[in-house]
Order: structure tokens, then sequence, then C-alpha cells
């Protein structure tokens, strides 16, 4: 298949690249960032690098009427981002989408978006069901932007496909892996392996009682590739993670531990790392009835193998810029 990937210079696009190269597919990526997360495809016959953005309608056009099939991963993600910029994050989250819709649409290209966890919001009842309800704070918490942004993305890939687009929505649950953000910034795994292979604190928010649920990227990919032929995903949200819950506390134990850390844990107040525009969520646990059903996908990467590979990664000289 001819294949194009928005975002595929990031995290989950770079590993969904190997994915498709391996299998023998032809590889688009468009994305505005440099290069580094794919610099080992550079020169691979298959493999195709457009650095520019979804804005750009007129690349957009062209790359969607030569592919096959979208995979829509390019996105405004990371804590810092939702209390710093919003407008960036609604932006190109809402409007970015719209922009690969109407290019998919315009050339009846199936499309894979990528959705987060986080339109569940608080939402108290666990497991989050794909149907459930979405239970948010105000609007005046930048925390919510993200949220709000991938759920009204989500919109308009439902209403896209009540037009006749086959559209499959994908809500990943905390992926991680090798590639996945500079040290000491990004997501708690980086923020936290940043820490402890310098052997500094490692800063815990409140008193780790939250809960989050983490997929190795390996097994997201197989998720994410399987959402690409599987046409019994079309019209569908799926969850892709992990049910393996586990509170933040003891991830931060776990991380010292594998990476036979000598630093200390210590908790800090919310506000002092985020400001006051910042609201955690207890617990996020998936329902992965969908993930097994309909993609035949099961998550297989223990959290610690994960994590050791990632602290391999990190300790081995990478995400240092």
């Amino acid at each position: 298949m001819n294949i194009l990937i928005t975002g595929g210079a990031g995290f989950l696009g770079s590993h969904l690249s190997d994915a498709l190269l391996a299998r023998g597919d032809e590889v688009t990526i468009l994305d505005v960032i440099g290069d580094l997360k794919v610099r080992h495809h550079l020169g691979h016959p298959h493999f195709h690098y457009v650095r520019d953005s979804v804005f750009n309608t007129e690349i957009l056009d062209g790359l969607a009427l030569r592919c096959d099939l979208v995979y829509h991963l390019a996105a405004v993600v990371g804590v810092e981002h939702y209390v710093a910029d919003p407008y960036e994050v609604l932006n190109v989250n809402i409007n970015g989408t719209q922009a690969v819709l109407k290019a998919a649409y315009k050339h009846n290209r199936k499309v894979v978006l990528a959705s987060t966890s986080e339109v569940y919001g608080r939402n108290p009842r666990i497991p989050f069901a794909e149907d459930d309800d979405r239970v948010l704070g105000s609007t005046r918490l930048d925390r919510w932007c993200y949220a709000t942004s991938k759920a009204a993305a989500e919109h308009f890939g439902f209403a896209y496909h009540r037009m006749g687009l086959p559209v499959v929505v994908l809500r990943y649950f905390n992926v991680y892996g090798p590639r996945l953000d500079r040290l000491d910034v990004g997501r708690v795994v980086t923020i936290f392996a940043g820490q402890v292979l310098r052997g500094k604190p490692v800063t815990v928010i409140g008193d780790g009682s939250q809960t989050r649920c983490f997929t190795y990227v390996e097994d997201a990919i197989r998720a994410t590739v399987a959402a690409g032929s599987e046409e019994r995903a079309v019209g569908q949200a799926i969850n892709v993670g992990s049910d393996h819950e586990i509170s933040l506390l003891e991830f931060a134990k776990t991380m010292i531990r594998l990476a036979a850390s000598s630093s200390p844990i210590v908790f800090v107040d919310q506000e002092a790392v985020y400001g006051d525009r910042y609201e955690d969520v207890p617990r996020r646990v998936p329902s992965l009835q969908r993930m097994h059903e309909i993609l035949d996908v099961r998550a297989e990467i223990s959290l610690e193998e994960g994590l050791r590979r990632t602290i391999d990664w990190f300790r081995a000289g990478n995400g240092l810029a």
C-alpha cells in the first residue's frame, strides 16, 4: 500500500513507519518537525519525508491523491503545551484534522485518526468504555483544551464517516518506549527517566495515588496497523492500551529499581509544576474489548520489560536533544 502518515516524524509515527516499511508498504510522512526520529529511514527507497504542515492544503491534497490510506497523527501533545499555548493546541488538533479529513474525503481515502484517553476526562466510571460519557472541567482551565480538541476532532471524523468516508478512531492510553520525548520533558516516563538516570529526586505530583495504564509502543503499533486494514473497525472508536493499572508512586519506584538509581522520591504540589491551570485525573483505565475482538490485538509487553527497554535506550545516550 501507499500510506500517508501526518505527524510521521514524531514518536508514534516513527514506529509506525518502521512497521509499515517492514511490511513492504510505500510510506510518506508529512511533518513540520525535523527528521531526528526517522533519520534511520532517510535514503530508504520506499520512504518519503515531506517537511510541511497539514495546513498546506495544496501539498496535503496531492499527498492524499497518491496514497491508499491516511494515518492522521499530527497534533500538539504534552501538558506543557496545554497550559502554555492552548490556542495552538486547539487550532492544530481541530482545524488541522478538518484539513486532513477534507482532503481524504475528496479522494475517498480511509483515515485512521489518532485520539487519546484524555477525551474521557475525569469520568469516575472505570474502566473507560468507548461509548461512555465524557466528564470535563471548566473551560476556564486550559488543562481541558487538549481533551476538548481531540473530542472535536473525533466528532469531525464521525461526521465525515456519516458522509461516506471510512474513518477509524484510536484512543491511545499512555504509550511509551524508545524515541518518546527528550529526557526531562514531555510525559511522565521521560521526566522520571531523566531524574532516575541522573540520580536526581523523582518528583511525584500530589501523593502519587493517581493511577495510569501504560502501553508499550510495539503493542500500540500492532493495533494501529490492524486498524488500517480491519473493515470492522470502520466507524468505531477503539481504546488502545493495557489494563495493567499502577499508581504513579509505584511507577516511580519501579523506574528507580529498574535503573538501579539512587534517586529519592519527593512529593510536589501540582500548582508548583503546572500553576493553577491544570487538574489531574485520579484513574485512567481502558476497556479493551474492542481492541481484543475487532483488532485481534492484546498488549504483550509487560510494564517492567517495556520500561527496561526504554531506560536502556535513554542510557545509551538517546533523547538528549
